[in-house]
């Protein structure tokens, strides 16, 4: 008996040993390393494989278009406070219908009827999820022209100027633009009239073909409702562009004035066209100038592209400088609408960034090249004065108790807190890694 219990130790010890060699944090580390050093070490090791994940979860694409699958993502979706935003959108689109006198009723519910049908197979919900915010704008920006003149405010007529005079000491505007020239109107079309336009089309497909997966629904969701949010300030605050000083100087404004191309009615006179004066006579939203939307788009560009190819950050620069001058040298801005909508264009980047946005990876070219995501800006991982003191003073002597610890969190695809890092897993849940919020989840 004794020599079979011999034996059986003898045995038994190697696989002992193996099954300690595969926890790390236990074997790995020696047991001079500081108490606090080994916890990091230990909870950076669970958050790495917490958040590793195969790379066809996160780089796949739905293609069901079984209704049954969306009914079963409700289901088992882990509803959040993120997930009022969808609250929010039905509000506006409400407003919107209700004040909106084109189209017709038949084609207001044949457009709501298909936009249902497409939230509900998942192959379309895919896409169609991250660009209500957008396609909420849109409605509601082309319905602002049917809102009675007899509940809005007061068309602001002095404000912008007097703010451009305190804040620069002349208006900028009206001296971009005293001299004209051919060669300058062609140059300022160019990111006005052209660029502006095509652009968040090739920026959501940069987004989804060299961003990490999960980045162009959060650009998409940024841009829509920084697009929204600037809609709605423009409702309740409204005010008048340099063109209305330059024809009207500063008498008050009314809502029957139509619109004003300004300075590109020279492009339609060069051209032998009526493309931009028609247009902008007939703009829903004659008196938006602040904040501008076109300093918004190419500023929010800009952060999003650089996120995803910083090398080029400094052309994206020179193009949102060259909008700023296109917009005040064609009348249509004032420098102060400029900021502002670059300023709002940074908090809607910022958030995204810091709460949702996956970061990049510099080894990694294509979406599908991803093996995991990390979320949110990277944690601040120096030491400080504290650190040394905790060295000294411990909170626990258990390294067990590390294992445990909020530092090893995983979030299943959404993080509500910066810096948190986890696998993106598409096949999942489409509720799940479409929606901005999901609950915490402990790492087993």
């Amino acid at each position: 008996m004794a020599v079979q219990s011999y034996l059986g130790g003898i045995l038994e010890e190697p696989s002992k040993m193996m099954s300690q060699s595969k926890i790390p944090g236990l074997s790995a580390l020696p047991s001079f390393i500081p108490h606090r050093v080994r916890r990091k070490w230990r909870a950076t090791r669970s958050r790495i494989r917490s958040r590793q994940s195969p790379t066809s979860s996160i780089s796949s694409l739905e293609t069901s278009f079984s209704p049954a699958d969306t009914l079963r993502s409700l289901r088992t979706h882990p509803w959040s406070i993120y997930d009022g935003q969808y609250l929010i959108l039905a509000i506006v689109a409400i407003f919107s219908l209700c004040v909106s006198e084109a189209p017709g009723p038949f084609a207001k519910t044949f457009a709501a009827a298909m936009l249902m049908a497409g939230l509900m197979m998942p192959i379309s919900r895919q896409f169609l999820l991250p660009f209500l915010p957008a396609l909420t704008w849109l409605f509601l920006f082309s319905s602002c022209k049917y809102i009675p003149a007899e509940y809005r405010p007061t068309i602001s007529v002095r404000v912008l100027p007097a703010l451009e005079n305190i804040l620069y000491g002349a208006n900028l505007s009206n001296i971009l633009s005293a001299h004209k020239h051919t060669v300058l109107d062609i140059l300022a079309v160019i990111p006005y009239g052209v660029i502006h336009y095509v652009s968040p089309i090739v920026v959501s497909g940069c987004m989804f073909i060299w961003g990490p997966p999960g980045t162009m629904p959060i650009w998409a969701r940024a841009f829509g409702y920084m697009n929204m949010t600037a809609v709605i300030i423009q409702i309740i605050f409204p005010c008048a562009p340099p063109w209305y000083e330059n024809n009207y100087g500063l008498a008050p404004a009314n809502y029957s004035i139509p619109g004003d191309a300004a300075g590109l009615k020279a492009i339609d006179k060069l051209l032998g066209i009526d493309l931009y004066t028609s247009t902008f006579h007939a703009s829903p939203m004659v008196f938006g100038a602040m904040p501008s939307l076109h300093s918004g788009w190419a500023t929010l560009e800009t952060l999003f592209m650089g996120h995803c190819f910083p090398k080029l950050f400094p052309v994206y620069i020179f193009y949102t400088m060259w909008l700023w001058w296109s917009t005040m040298y064609l009348s249509h801005h004032y420098a102060v609408d400029l900021v502002a909508g670059s300023l709002l264009a940074g908090i809607a980047y910022f958030w995204a960034r810091g709460k949702f946005l996956p970061r990049v990876q510099a080894d990694k070219e294509f979406r599908w090249d991803y093996e995991y995501v990390e979320i949110g800006d990277p944690q601040d991982t120096s030491y400080s004065m504290l650190d040394i003191y905790e060295e000294f003073h411990p909170l626990s002597d258990s390294d067990d108790w590390a294992s445990g610890s909020s530092s090893s969190y995983s979030t299943g695809g959404r993080s509500p807190s910066a810096g948190a890092r986890s696998p993106v897993d598409d096949a999942q849940s489409l509720w799940d890694g479409e929606t901005v919020g999901s609950d915490i989840e402990p790492t087993r």
